[in-house]
């Protein structure tokens, strides 16, 4: 057993797996601490660096792509700090964590670990129902849908709109960006009804404006990993939505687009002489759509 016990966590391995504990001191990020002990099967491991640093080192555990759906849901868009493949090393702690990387990477050696990428995810998402309050609404997943209920601060268009319930099989990807403090961040559901919008996150009903605590939005990493890990494997799908640089998704008929459309305006239209809606929110939100469109 290598094993290596921080402040930061615990990383312990027993020569077919690296067992991570978070710490619990308090500067240990909230995230780290909510998604608790992550069991990572050395089948999912690609490497592991460990660099010193002048005070402290750093031990990283680097994963096989489409191994973990973490990694899939977040895009490698986690804060260093949140992030629970790294551990921060006290200088006089060198020695064991150089040791453990030693191990890790004999036994990614010994086991011929493939570095390609997984064809199905080898981690466990976290467990459902989980459930998370961002600054624009509170979100839910029970495993089989996506329930989004907007709170007082949100835009009126999505509190009219009321709850936001999205079924599994609706979903073509999930898209997440953390609010970094210095500019908003998003959870976007993208399903084939709404795969072509181009509506901001502060105006998209299927979509969470991440503009406050950055601490506790972050949390909403928890939602879009255990989502995605329920999810096909990216290496079923021929396209995907994406945030990014990544693959186009698959074009829908065009009739299907046409459908969509006509059904965003007159939602749009019913809002608007029921009242919900001024003149000015229904022109620009409708320009939006169509522009999106």
């Amino acid at each position: 057993m290598a094993e290596i016990i921080q402040r930061d966590g615990t990383w312990a391995f027993d020569g077919s797996t690296v067992r991570i504990t978070p710490g619990l001191h308090r500067s240990v990020p909230l995230f780290r601490q909510t998604y608790g002990e992550i069991s990572v099967p050395l089948e999912a491991v690609s490497g592991v660096v460990y660099a010193p640093e002048r005070k402290r080192g750093r031990l990283r555990l680097r994963l096989r792509e489409g191994a973990d759906p973490l990694l899939q849901a977040t895009g490698g868009r986690l804060p260093d700090t949140a992030d629970p493949y790294s551990l921060t090393v006290d200088i006089d702690r060198s020695g064991v964590a150089e040791y453990v990387a030693e191990e890790i990477r004999r036994a990614l050696l010994l086991d011929q670990i493939p570095k390609e990428p997984a064809k199905t995810y080898l981690l466990a998402g976290p467990p459902v129902p989980v459930s998370v309050r961002s600054s624009d609404g509170t979100v839910s997943f029970d495993g089989t849908q996506v329930r989004v209920d907007w709170a007082d601060t949100s835009d009126r268009v999505k509190r009219a709109t009321g709850p936001r319930i999205i079924a599994l099989g609706d979903l073509v990807q999930v898209g997440w960006l953390p609010n970094s403090g210095y500019e908003d961040g998003f959870l976007r559901f993208v399903t084939h009804e709404a795969v072509f919008s181009k509506l901001p996150p502060g105006k998209d009903p299927y979509a969470l404006d991440l503009w406050g605590s950055t601490r506790r939005d972050l949390l909403t990493a928890l939602v879009a990993t255990a989502v995605t890990a329920r999810m096909p494997h990216p290496s079923t799908r021929t396209g995907e939505y994406t945030d990014g640089p990544r693959p186009a998704p698959v074009v829908p008929r065009r009739s299907d687009h046409h459908d969509v459309l006509l059904r965003r305006l007159r939602e749009l239209g019913e809002l608007h002489r029921d009242g919900v809606l001024t003149d000015e929110e229904f022109t620009r939100t409708k320009a939006a759509v169509l522009r999106g469109f």
